[in-house]
């Protein structure tokens, strides 16, 4: 159960001591930990990513855990401490509520459980020491995959032992691909929904992945030839073969474009760049220079041109002058990364934004523009290939040096490196990057902020006054959860295009402001309609936005007083139930539930009516309910006769679709249930379209399913008539009806003298509404047959 919050001091529930040494155990261990937060914990800082959040807790199990302490009798409730700040801080949705409301806003069960040290000294965190290989997880793999590289991606588990078997050959073709194609892994047992998403259902699982392209599976014998071989297949930039007859053109062409020429020169003597080389640089340099090679035993005219005796290889700049050798860049190296690097290094800079330029060029064109101080950053040299990959998006690559302009800097208060993008709107509307600093992910920010609609605010675009409704996000860039909440304001921005305004205020650069609106936690996002303000509590999702927005438009949690209270819940109709929620502004696990208690409602709307009562407001009243705890949630069934009867809710979880099972556990039951006589009379034999669910006692998801199809009986009620069948206590009819997994959905319309056969008709879905519109469309299908049946027949 999660906690409760009473007279403001957390509950958590009793344990019972069995032995004084366990008390003093447990009270030192309380005040070890009481000392330090989640994060001092672990020792990292509120900075840190995923990965050395994962990569500190596995420091820490390998020395804390009470397999290596056998002698230490806090030792269990010492690691039980670390493994929860670890579960903690490792989802997003959860830091988020423990950063603005700390523990209290927490259900008690995160980190209940752990592993053994085997398991952290062997399986935990395969590749998070590998600098090569990207560990991704759900915040940033969709950017990452179509950010326009090539991706090549294992999917692992951390108990499969072929996952393991793999690891040092994954490590050993990540090196020899390194800078070729982007090497990643993504962890299955921390990422369940993201890899069944992508349909993983055995591990490993590698996939090569390309914008906008079907995902291609790797199915051959898992060598690092065959890995290489199968990789490269996907690299179809061409190696030309230049000869007497196209060479002058091909590089004319090339520099036209402004693209140079990597030339590999191959003779009898000498070296020159080997085939899957010179395949790799193509892919390497794809867009920046164009890669070919000449075979000077056939064209030792051509090549006494260039000033070639023996094997080599050159750079030729675009605009260089092919009979100047001063502006041929010659390489003395056969390694496609030291190629690689020299080659980045002498090609041509962004291009350079002043004050004189900055305003004429931005006026009526996307940009892309990297901001810096003077001194280049490594990452400088790799945002030369930005123009490249953003040729096609039509979005133009410069930079300006905030240490010549300071002034323009200032004026756009930016005072740090970073990348923004301006939309061709004016130097105002532009939107700061604040992901990682790589290639893939400023690539897919760029794409997906020229598309969006979010604006970095400052004060003098701040929408303190403005009628239209805005949605401001008031972040911290440190802040992990506010990073992965950025690209999906884009997202919602996109869907709500016209209707309402989205924009981000920066508070570590914007104090006064933030404390203005009293912000104390990140990230915090507001609604702005006119007077009305409204904090967003929910998801970092667009769909989590929409609905709350739609929620403000049409609210699905009726606010209930003391008088509607009466009229409305306790005066209620026959058939009517109330779900309420007790709750106190200030209390932190009541602020946690907001959100899903308004999804419940939502996923309730037409079975149950749901409201809530502010506790702080009505303290007399909720008094009288005999409201000890907050949040307190009561369900009032339908059944006038006794006004104040009501059931508590006791349940561990508190998300919408626990809290939905549990109100529609209370509902009559609108299905009836069937024995082979009754089936073979009523639904074989009768007259009336059923929809069935076959299921089983002992299976859970067949629990799970089963107030969906409750809901279902009362949707097509009238129309339709609902049934269940066990198929462990009638084992014989299921096995006739050709039922093999549970549970399961079937359609038995009627066709008149026409009579049913054992199967009927399988339902692929376990969603009420969709089930009930794929009835509704097959018997409108069937109705000129339904139509046609003879009266006598009915």
């Amino acid at each position: 159960m999660g906690y409760r919050v009473v007279s403001g001091v957390q509950q958590p529930h009793p344990v019972r001591l069995t032995l004084p040494l366990l008390l003093l155990v447990t009270l030192l261990v309380a005040v070890w930990t009481e000392s330090q937060d989640y994060y001092s914990l672990l020792g990292v800082n509120r900075e840190a990513t995923t990965r050395e959040i994962r990569q500190a807790f596995k420091k820490l199990a390998l020395t804390m855990h009470p397999d290596k302490n056998p002698g230490d009798p806090s030792a269990h409730e010492k690691f039980l401490q670390v493994n929860r700040a670890y579960e903690v801080l490792k989802d997003e949705d959860l830091r988020k509520k423990y950063d603005k409301y700390g523990e209290k806003g927490l259900d008690e069960q995160q980190g209940g459980r752990y592993e053994s040290w085997n398991y952290y000294r062997y399986d935990f965190g395969i590749y998070d020491d590998d600098l090569e290989i990207i560990t991704l997880d759900s915040g940033d793999f969709e950017a990452a995959v179509n950010s326009g590289e090539i991706w090549f991606i294992n999917f692992y588990f951390p108990r499969c032992s072929h996952c393991h078997q793999l690891a040092p050959t994954w490590r050993e073709f990540a090196k020899e691909m390194d800078g070729v194609i982007r090497i990643g892994a993504v962890n299955c047992g921390d990422n369940n929904h993201l890899c069944r998403r992508k349909g993983i259902n055995s591990y490993p699982s590698l996939f090569i992945y390309r914008a906008g392209q079907k995902p291609e599976k790797f199915n051959g014998e898992r060598s690092k030839d065959n890995l290489v071989h199968f990789s490269m297949q996907f690299i179809t930039t061409s190696v030309t073969q230049l000869w007497q007859g196209n060479v002058f053109s091909e590089i004319e062409s090339a520099f036209s474009s402004g693209i140079g020429w990597l030339i590999t020169f191959c003779c009898n003597t000498g070296d020159c760049l080997e085939p899957r080389t010179r395949q790799k640089l193509a892919g390497m340099l794809d867009g920046l220079v164009k890669v070919g090679w000449m075979d000077c035993t056939t064209q030792e005219q051509l090549c006494d041109s260039f000033h070639v005796s023996s094997g080599a290889t050159a750079l030729f700049p675009p605009g260089s002058s092919l009979d100047k050798q001063g502006s041929i860049l010659w390489l003395n190296t056969l390694d496609s990364k030291e190629i690689y690097s020299q080659v980045i290094n002498h090609l041509p800079d962004l291009e350079l934004l002043t004050s004189d330029s900055f305003q004429r060029k931005l006026a009526h064109h996307r940009w892309l523009v990297s901001f810096t101080f003077g001194d280049r950053s490594t990452a400088s040299n790799e945002y030369k290939k930005l123009q490249a990959f953003l040729r096609d998006d039509h979005i133009q690559v410069g930079r300006v040096d905030c240490s010549a302009d300071s002034e323009l800097c200032q004026s756009l208060y930016i005072h740090k490196p970073c990348v923004a993008v301006f939309k061709g709107l004016g130097i105002h509307d532009f939107e700061i990057h604040h992901g990682k600093d790589v290639l893939y992910n400023i690539v897919g920010f760029a794409r997906d902020s020229v598309r969006a609609h979010v604006t970095t605010l400052r004060p003098d675009n701040f929408p303190s006054d403005r009628k239209e409704p805005w949605l401001v996000d008031f972040f911290a860039p440190w802040c992990p959860p506010c990073r992965v909440l950025l690209p999906e304001l884009r997202k919602a921005s996109i869907q709500l295009a016209g209707q309402m305004k989205f924009g981000t205020l920066d508070c570590t650069i914007h104090h006064n402001l933030c404390s203005m609106y009293n912000i104390q936690a990140y990230p915090t996002t507001v609604i702005f309609n006119g007077s009305s303000v409204h904090e967003y509590e929910g998801h970092h999702s667009a769909d989590g936005i929409l609905e709350f927005i739609q929620d403000l438009v049409n609210p699905s949690v009726v606010v209930l007083d003391p008088s509607s209270f009466a009229d409305r819940v306790k005066g209620r109709a026959e058939e009517q139930i109330w779900a309420v929620d007790f709750y106190a502004p200030w209390c932190g696990p009541c602020q946690a539930l907001m959100p899903e208690w308004r999804r419940m409602a939502r996923m309730l709307s037409g079975q149950v009516l749901v409201g809530s009562v502010d506790c702080q407001r009505f303290q007399s009243f909720c008094q009288t309910q005999g409201v000890r705890a907050y949040p307190e949630i009561r369900l009032y069934p339908g059944n006038t006769r006794q006004p104040d009867r009501y059931m508590s809710y006791n349940g561990w979880h508190r998300d919408a679709h626990s809290l939905r099972s549990w109100a529609l556990s209370s509902l009559p039951r609108a299905s009836v249930d069937l024995t082979p006589e009754s089936f073979r009379s009523l639904v074989l034999s009768g007259q009336d379209h059923w929809v069935l669910d076959f299921y089983a006692p002992w299976c859970g998801p067949c629990q799970h399913f089963a107030p969906e199809f409750e809901v279902l009986a009362r949707i097509v009620k009238g129309e339709i008539r609902a049934g269940k069948v066990d198929c462990q206590a009638h084992y014989q009819t299921c096995q006739s009806a050709g039922i093999t997994a549970y549970p399961t959905v079937r359609f038995y319309p009627y066709l008149g003298a026409r009579r049913h056969g054992h199967s009927g008709e399988h339902i692929n879905s376990r969603d009420a509404n969709v089930i009930a519109d794929t009835i509704r469309q097959r018997l409108q299908q069937l109705s000129p047959r339904l139509h046609s049946t003879p009266k006598d027949e009915l």
